[in-house]
């Protein structure tokens, strides 16, 4: 949401890796969303994310394996929108 006045601040992201790449169509990452694509978040700490999720009701699927750039979890949205959650790790940390 906007800020309510112009002596408020927007919302400012905090540093860190940006990352754009395609996905092959049949993926992982797409087979359980019904659009063609997925949107990633960077997260801090990626369990208390995932138990916060969980505790509303939302099914979070974490990956059990440790990347050298990170950790990730997927979800699906309301309205079939894949998101993976991504912890950094590595060089982009």
């Amino acid at each position: 949401m906007p800020p309510v006045d112009y002596d408020t601040s927007s919302w400012r992201q905090q540093s860190g890796a940006t990352v754009f790449a395609p996905t092959d169509a049949g993926s992982d990452e797409l087979r359980a969303t019904s659009h063609g694509w997925t949107l990633d978040f960077r997260v801090v700490s990626l369990d208390p994310m995932v138990e916060q999720l969980r505790r509303a009701g939302i099914e979070v699927a974490v990956d059990p394996e440790t990347y050298p750039n990170g950790r990730f979890a997927r979800l699906v949205d309301p309205e079939g929108n894949g998101i993976q959650l991504w912890q950094a790790e590595g060089a982009d940390s």
